[in-house]
């Protein structure tokens, strides 16, 4: 098959398109023969060696989506030619950026039918960070009023919709020429996170219980300042190893910091099956802002931390 691998740990010059040995499945393992892979900033954080990975040379790529082709001695719930879609993958296994992958039945789920490969694509680690993030650690409840940063991204763009659809009321960050999409996706106000007066247009528009920090380093100041008591930031990115958490408005709101990754979700599959239900009935629309071919796999790499895009980046093998 051919498959994205690095040799060694760099820039994006490292990936190049290779032909090697197509995986077998382990005993609880589907072999997903892949129509489509989400590019995440974690990708090339391994791609880097910022995160560490099993071994070189090593094929990257956290989503998976496509038919399964053939299955392990113990699963039971998978059959050939079924449509699939995982996430997780490229940390401690061989990862998406290939014709083939090898996915653990805990990584995957179905795809229901109305769900397109791209979007699936584009949906599934972010899905399921938005989905860790305000489920499993921000305890979100109808009626919330929720802060999410970032919101043309990956993950924001994904959190907006998530936020809404559990009945919260959704301000939202995001670059300018997007903010009206951001509305459409769901937010009730949409603020540019550059202003310099963003606190105040913040506490003038609401009271968030529970904040989504894409860059928490950057906005945790302005977090606390704006977070009702007894608040949540939870925190899934950040520029610098450190972050300073402000204790004046901390401890006198009871303000709780919660770091987090989405490699730590102990029910992945429950989650992207329930994602994968949410897209299908219209109450999340996973946005694909552009497709690459396996082999334009550098400038993926490269525009998924440089561009600007709402939504997400896919490549198709």
């Amino acid at each position: 098959m051919r498959a994205v691998r690095y040799h060694e740990h760099g820039g994006p010059e490292q990936l190049a398109v290779e032909d090697v040995e197509r995986p077998e499945p382990a005993a609880d393992e589907l072999l997903v023969r892949v129509s489509t892979a989400g590019v995440n900033p974690v990708d090339t954080y391994f791609r880097e060696g910022s995160y560490p990975v099993p071994e070189l040379p090593w094929i990257p790529g956290s989503d998976a989506v496509g038919e399964v082709v053939s299955v392990g001695s113990d699963v039971t719930d998978y059959e050939t030619g079924q449509r699939v879609y995982a996430t997780g993958l490229g940390r401690t296994t061989p990862g998406a950026c290939a014709e083939y992958a090898a996915v653990s039945t805990d990584l995957a789920a179905p795809l229901p039918d109305g769900v397109g490969d791209a979007e699936a694509a584009a949906l599934a680690l972010v899905g399921t960070t938005a989905w860790q993030a305000f489920v499993h650690h921000g305890d979100i409840t109808p009626g919330d009023e929720v802060l999410v940063h970032g919101a043309n991204g990956g993950v924001g763009h994904v959190a907006v919709q998530l936020a809404r659809a559990m009945g919260a009321d959704v301000t939202a960050t995001a670059k300018p020429p997007y903010h009206d999409e951001v509305e459409r996706l769901g937010a009730s106000t949409v603020l540019d996170y550059a202003r310099g007066d963003l606190a105040s247009a913040l506490a003038d528009a609401c009271e968030p219980s529970l904040v989504l920090g894409t860059v928490v380093d950057r906005t945790i100041e302005t977090d606390a300042e704006v977070l009702a008591p007894g608040g949540r930031i939870v925190a899934i990115g950040n520029t610098e190893p450190t972050v300073a958490f402000p204790m004046g408005p901390g401890k006198g709101k009871d303000i709780r910091l919660q770091a987090m990754s989405m490699f730590n979700t102990p029910n992945t599959s429950t989650v992207l099956s329930r994602l994968a239900g949410m897209v299908a009935r219209g109450d999340i629309e996973p946005v694909v802002a552009r497709e690459y071919a396996l082999d334009d796999i550098e400038d993926a790499h490269r525009d998924v931390l440089a561009e600007s895009v709402l939504g997400k980046l896919v490549v198709r093998p």
